[in-house]
């Protein structure tokens, strides 16, 4: 039986990992689960907490998980987001030399590489024996891999999904998102990569992504700070500037320190009109180095060096 279909053990941690419900990741006990099923549960709970800020509680105690190659991989995550990058990317290198079958390695190596801005060998990693997409339909279909392959090849597709997007490849990002739809309709976790895609495609794609985000966000069980924020996004787009400001709202009064909120906060006052000092006050102490920041940074650098070589003229 596949762990993660509606009747696995895994399906509600790893729905709540996916939505973003990160603490009732972190409480959920898996003390009842298969010894198969352990492992995969346990990944999700210390991803849970490198999300909510604890990647350094997870160093700390990451010696006492196991010899797994899984945990080695948490690890090195873990020691990436705490600010050990150089430790981080070496360590990633000797780890997918050693077990680059192992989906957990594939899955967080593949995000170290890409954090560090090596889109083609995260590419690579995330696509070992994953052959052409035509092969994840065949494998699916004719139930050849382990019980728990579908979902984790999910998992990569997912990533794949952010990476194409981040290349500004959102042809290849809905190549994939399309290929695994046709092997798992019902998956959420393909229910939010293709709002992802629409959300870059535009149009009546803005509506869709938009039903995804506020259906998560809204309901009591799966509402959480990403939920809100995707349903926010949507908004943003399809010109609802109230509905999206009262979603961001909800968002940072879950989570105060959530530096996606925060940052689409201070768009969403910039497209309106309004002040952003607030927030980008916030952002600046939360998350100095964050792309917008960043962005805002150097165009505000090449406005100066382009009004420097104006000079002002007085008429006599």
């Amino acid at each position: 039986m596949d762990p993660f279909s509606a009747e696995g053990e895994l399906l509600n941690i790893h729905n709540a990992f996916h939505q973003g419900q990160y603490l009732t990741v972190i409480d959920f006990d898996i003390s009842s689960l298969s010894t198969e099923n352990k492992i995969p549960a346990r990944v999700l709970q210390l991803r849970a907490q490198i999300a909510v800020g604890q990647a350094k509680e997870v160093l700390a105690n990451i010696g006492k998980e196991g010899n797994a190659p899984d945990f080695a991989a948490v690890k090195v995550f873990a020691q990436y987001v705490s600010g050990s990058t150089s430790n981080a990317i070496s360590e990633i290198a000797t780890l997918v030399e050693a077990e680059s079958e192992n989906t957990t390695v594939q899955l967080l190596g593949g995000t170290v590489l890409q954090a560090a801005e090596k889109t083609e060998e995260a590419l690579s990693l995330l696509g070992k024996h994953q052959g052409s997409l035509e092969a994840y339909e065949i494998r699916s279909f004719l139930h050849t891999t382990r019980p728990d392959a579908d979902k984790a090849l999910l998992h990569r597709i997912a990533l794949i999904v952010q990476i194409h997007l981040q290349q500004n490849r959102t042809d290849l990002a809905l190549k994939e998102v399309q290929a695994a739809r046709k092997w798992a309709q019902d998956s959420l976790l393909v229910n939010i990569a293709e709002s992802w895609v629409g959300l870059r495609m535009g149009g009546e794609r803005y509506q869709q992504a938009f039903y995804v985000f506020e259906e998560l966000a809204q309901a009591p069980s799966t509402s959480a700070t990403k939920s809100l924020v995707g349903q926010a996004v949507a908004e943003l787009h399809l010109g609802r500037f109230p509905e999206a400001e009262a979603a961001l709202q909800q968002a940072i009064q879950k989570d105060p320190s959530d530096i996606e909120a925060i940052a689409n906060s201070v768009v969403l006052k910039v497209i309106s009109g309004k002040d952003t000092s607030e927030h980008t006050s916030n952002l600046e102490a939360i998350a100095p180095e964050h792309p917008l920041l960043v962005d805002l940074q150097e165009k505000s650098s090449f406005f100066d060096q382009a009004a420097g070589k104006y000079s002002a003229k007085v008429a006599s």
